[in-house]
């Protein structure tokens, strides 16, 4: 598995939906919300293979209310 996070500016008014979206999929293994240019932070497991822009643009992007989002790929957890 590889680690990856994403973070994600909302519309405005629109974190905690778009929070409840990203749960009620259950893609994320954890969802937080943040301060500063990112209004949520979501941590996701993907399997080696998958493609991470694919993952991302697939399963993260078409949830209503996400304006943009940056994406931090892991390499070691220590």
């Amino acid at each position: 598995m590889q680690t990856i996070f994403v973070e994600i500016k909302c519309a405005l008014g629109k974190t905690y939906a778009v929070a409840a979206a990203l749960a009620e999929a259950e893609i994320a293994s954890e969802i937080y919300s943040t301060a500063g240019h990112f209004d949520i932070l979501a941590k996701f497991y993907v399997e080696k293979d998958i493609d991470i822009g694919h993952f991302v643009g697939e399963f993260v992007h078409p949830i209503g209310g996400i304006v943009d989002t940056r994406t931090i790929i892991t390499f070691k957890a220590f």
